[in-house]
This record gives structure tokens, sequence and C-alpha cells, in this order.
């Protein structure tokens, strides 16, 4: 009895602690989200840190700061716009000091950056100085170096100037030796996106359009870096193809890097651009504090409109709902649930105007892209529906955005791949003669283990397979023609599961405008009569209240996911096999397009 006694009072204990512990975390983050305003003093510095990644808007819960989470003063793209906003009227800004790593961001929203950076120092007297740490340059991060009035560099750091390349991982050869069969069946010649299953080399007419995906992202890269150096693009062609270097000193030597310089002379040459004494510390304000600073300190008007235009923020494979089992429920996913809980937002406040989507997206699956489609289409009929692209938005990407009254795409974006595909893998060799494992059954009808994955497909099967494949293409295409007032032989000719730039298909009509973010919202208010509006962003970042009443144990995976999922061998792989698990037609480009 007294076992039972001293159980139940350590279990209350272990509850009334667990208890406290919550409130304490609530009473924290509450308190720590009601901080006050910073007060920046003259003569101060923004210092922007660019590295890694660069997403459209920072992604961070409150949950984060307790478990210090990831990068806190991460830059978004919208924090980036805000910031450089507020300093350029900020009287006590002088100017911007980009400090830049290793950037692995996708060109699209590289160039948008470029472009908000250029545009702040086109459009005010404040210098902006870029300069690296001991990580140093890749091409990425001195691309977005270019648009600075002034490069800087450590003397002996890294500096990588050698062009650009997209490589493929293969599966073929591996499925061989486990005994495995990917059974694959598409439409469209270009659907390179399968041929990581059944080949082991890209071919023709995938190694062309990735060819054609290099070759935008070159001009976008040497034309911005011609402009900053006063290099011909020849002569940086030129830099390319000759003999490899690693190394600042050769920017420097080349008009690459306008001055290698230390950390500590970087700062002494800020001294004396402001204009402060040798014995003074330069007072920079960090790009996470900085968006703490309202508009109104910053000396910017705020608009008092009621109008508004709402941006739903889209990122992810576009698929079902998916189970706690599913390999591809630790991403995040496009739903057609979460669509219409945004799109549900919007319609019900009267106050909103006009609606930009941002796409980024690979495509998933194709009766998910409908869906949402459908969704889009019913919402256009009560207002300007705008997309702006982002990296990528093809495929499945591509479905939803058609369905817009405009689409606007960066040079760069990856689009089109209008094709279909589905899979299905043959494990049987791999299970009988590798694994020691037999099956047998009972069946109702000849074709219901049709879709298992411990036997081939007969030919009758194949055949509906292919059909199932091509009755989607035909419904795709025939959308496309309807949505971008062309015929279906037309839409036919640019399909075939091909990819194209946003350059390429502005020029061949899949997409209406080259621009980014701030040319789709200046679309969508000129198409709603708007002088005067404000933006109101969805999803909206959840709360610790609504963090805290969720599941439990999605936290936790959550959680697990981002601190140990790295290590797990294998991932890649994983996530592409997950693909054969799909009983969907799939509008989806599974590989990553990194382009290094």
């Amino acid at each position: 009895m007294n076992f039972f006694k001293t159980l139940i009072a350590t279990m209350l204990g272990l509850f009334l602690a667990v208890g406290l512990l919550l409130i304490i975390l609530v009473v924290t983050i509450s308190s720590s989200s009601q901080q006050p305003e910073p007060y920046i003093q003259s003569n101060s510095v923004l210092k922007i840190g660019l590295s890694g990644t660069l997403p459209d808007r920072s992604t961070s819960s409150p949950l984060d700061e307790i478990l210090a989470r990831g990068n806190k003063d991460k830059v978004s793209l919208h924090t980036l716009k805000e910031n450089l906003t507020k300093a350029q009227s900020h009287d006590n800004i002088e100017g911007v000091w980009l400090e830049i790593d290793y950037v692995s961001e996708g060109w699209a929203n590289l160039e948008e950056a470029h472009r908000l950076i250029s545009a702040f120092r086109d459009s005010s007297d404040k210098f902006v100085y870029a300069n690296t740490s001991d990580v140093g340059y890749n091409e990425k991060g001195y691309f977005l170096a270019t648009a600075a009035d002034s490069i800087f560099s450590a003397p002996e750091t890294f500096f990588e100037f050698d062009g650009f390349y997209s490589q493929v991982m293969f599966y073929d050869g591996l499925f061989e030796k486990l005994g495995i069969e990917a059974e694959v069946t598409r439409h469209g010649k270009y659907k390179g996106a399968v041929e990581p299953f059944y080949r082991r080399e890209m071919s023709d007419e995938n190694e062309y359009q990735l060819s054609q995906l290099l070759d935008q992202v070159h001009q976008t890269f040497v034309t911005a870096v011609s402009q900053k150096s006063g290099r011909t693009i020849e002569e940086l062609d030129g830099l390319m193809n000759g003999e490899p270097h690693l190394t600042s000193q050769f920017a420097y030597d080349e008009q690459l890097v306008d001055s290698l310089l230390y950390t500590d002379q970087l700062e002494t040459l800020i001294k004396e651009r402001i204009g402060l004494a040798e014995d003074e510390s330069i007072k920079t304000v960090s790009n996470r504090r900085y968006t703490n600073v309202s508009a109104s300190a910053a000396g910017r008007s705020t608009s008092s409109a009621s109008d508004r235009i709402a941006v739903i923020h889209a990122n992810g494979p576009i698929m079902p709902e998916m189970n706690s089992s599913s390999p591809l429920n630790d991403q995040q996913l496009i739903t057609g649930s979460f669509f219409e809980e945004q799109l549900e937002n919007v319609r019900q406040d009267d106050d909103i105007k006009a609606l930009v989507i941002r796409v980024n997206s690979p495509g998933g699956a194709g009766s998910t892209s409908d869906l949402i489609w459908r969704k889009i289409q019913t919402v256009k009929e009560e207002i300007p529906v705008i997309v702006s692209m982002g990296g990528v938005a093809a495929s499945g990407g591509y479905y939803i955005a058609m369905a817009a009254d405009s689409i606007v795409a960066e040079p760069t974006t990856v689009t089109g791949s209008i094709g279909v595909f589905a899979t299905k893998l043959n494990a049987k060799e791999f299970f009988n003669d590798k694994m020691g494992l037999t099956f047998d059954e009972v069946k109702t009808h000849e074709h219901a283990d049709w879709l298992s994955q411990n036997r081939s497909l007969t030919p009758d099967e194949q055949q509906a397979f292919q059909r199932f494949v091509d009755q989607f293409y035909q419904a795709f295409i025939g959308k496309v023609a309807g949505d971008r007032n062309m015929s279906i032989e037309q839409v036919d000719s640019l399909a075939q599961g091909r990819i194209w730039t946003g350059a390429a298909a502005r020029e061949n009509g899949l997409v209406d405008l080259l621009g980014g973010m701030d040319k789709a919202i200046g679309v969508a208010a000129e198409k709603a009569e708007l002088t005067d509006y404000r933006l109101d962003h969805f999803p909206k970042p959840k709360s610790f209240y609504d963090l805290l009443m969720g599941s439990a144990a999605t936290q936790a995976k959550a959680l697990l996911n981002n601190s140990w999922g790295s290590l797990i061998a294998g991932d890649e792989i994983r996530r592409q096999l997950s693909l054969f698990k799909q009983r969907h037609a799939l509008t989806l480009f599974p590989f990553d397009i990194n382009i290094q």
C-alpha cells in the first residue's frame, strides 16, 4: 500500500511540475513577444548577414525561441525589403553592411534580393558595403555582393568563380543490384523527372532543357558581374574557362572585388565614411533587431487604408493530406485543406480587394493540383488573382498557377514541366532472392493486386496505367489551353514535360510578366484599381498557444526531425522511393535542380 501511495504522490508531483513549467514558458514567451521597440542611435549601420537560404519570409515559431532552434537572425526577402525600406529614410542609419557567407538559395529569390539591394543603393546617398568572413564567396554569394557599392574580402579567404553545373543522381544501377524494377509510365518526352529510376545518364532531351536553364543562370550572373566590375562578358567567360582559382587574391587581381581588407580594417573604412573618430566604435544594428523598429520611427509614413491585398505563401510539394506513416509528412506541403483555409480567410474579409499567390513548388499529385486549381478559379470570379512564381513553379506548381488572371516569374524561375507520370516498384526479385521473403495470396478479382510491389504489371495493366496517365495529360493541357488562351496543339508543343526558365516561358506565353513579388503586387493593385492599400500575409504565424494546444506528438516529431534528420543516411533515396507509394498521376519534378 505504501508503494502505491508513493507512486501516486510521485506522479502528481510530476504533473504539477510539468504544468508549472508550461506556465513559465507561456509567461516567458508572452513577455519576450512584447519587447520594447529598440532605439537606433545616430551614426548606426544596418548589418545584414546573408548566408544559406533566403526564403520568402521567416517561418520561425515562438517555440524556436525557447528551444533555441534555427538562426534567430535569419534574413528573408520580406524582412530584407522592409528593413531596407526603413533604412532608406532613417536619419540615424548611415549605410548597410552586407556580411555574406556561403549562400545556397535558388536563383529566383537571389534575383529579387539583388534587385532590392540595388534599388536601395541607387535611390539613396547611403553606402552599401559587402564583405565575407573566413567562409568566403561562392557564386551565389558573390552575385548578391555585386549589388553593393563596394565588395571586400579578407586576403586569404575563399572565392569561387568557375561556372555552373547541375548534377542528377540515378538509381537504376542500385535497383539492378537489389533486384528491383521501376515500372514507370509517363506522357511527355521531356519528363526527365522519372529518368533516375530507369536510366544511368540523362536523355538528350533532359540534358538540353537543363542546359537551357544553366544558360539563363549564367547570363544573369555574368551580366551582374560585368556591370559591377566593368569587365566584359567575354572576359568573364574567359576567366571561368581558364585555370581554376579559389583565392580572394585572384578576385582582387581581376577587379572582381574592390579591396582585400580584414574586418577591423573595413570597420576603420566605415568610420572614415561616416565621420567617426578613430577611438569611437561603430554602432551596428542587426537585421533581426531592426525588424522591430517601426516605420514611423524610421521616418516613414504608414498607410491607414482599409483596402488590402492578400498574399498567400504556398511552399512545398502538392499532396493530399498525409497520415503519420507517410514518408512525406515531415515536409512542408501544399494540400487542398491548406488552400481552402487560406482562401476562406480571404473570402470572409470584405476589405481584401485582390489576391497574390506566391508559388514555390515542384508539383505533386495531379488530383490535388486540380482541386486547388478549381478553388483558385472560384476566387478569381470575385477578386483579381495574381501568381508570383518563386524559384520553382513547375508541373503541379504550374497547374495551380495557370488559374490566375496573370502570372509573374523571375527570369531564372523553373516552370513549365507540363507532363504527367505514374510509378510502381516491382521488388519481387529483391523480396525473393535477396531477402528470402515469399508471398502467397487469395483475391476476388484478376487485377486486385496489380498495384502491389511484389509482382510486375501484365501487358493489359501496363496499358491501363498508360491510359490513366494519358487521360490526365489531356486534361492538363486542356486547362492550360483554356487559361492561357492557346490551342491544344500549341500547348502540346510547349508541354511534353519540358521545363522552361521564366524568361523563356514569358516568350512562349506560359507566363505574362517578368519580375518578383513587388511586380505581382503592383499588377494586383492595378487590376483592383487600388492606389492606397496594405498587405495581409497568409498563413498567419502560429502563436505559442496554438503550438501548445496542438498535437504534442506532431511537435515532438518535428523537433526530432530537425535535430536528427540530417544524420540519417540515405534520406534523399528514402524521399525518392516514397514516390512509388503514391497512387496518383504525378505532376511533379521530384529531383532537386541544384545549380552549383
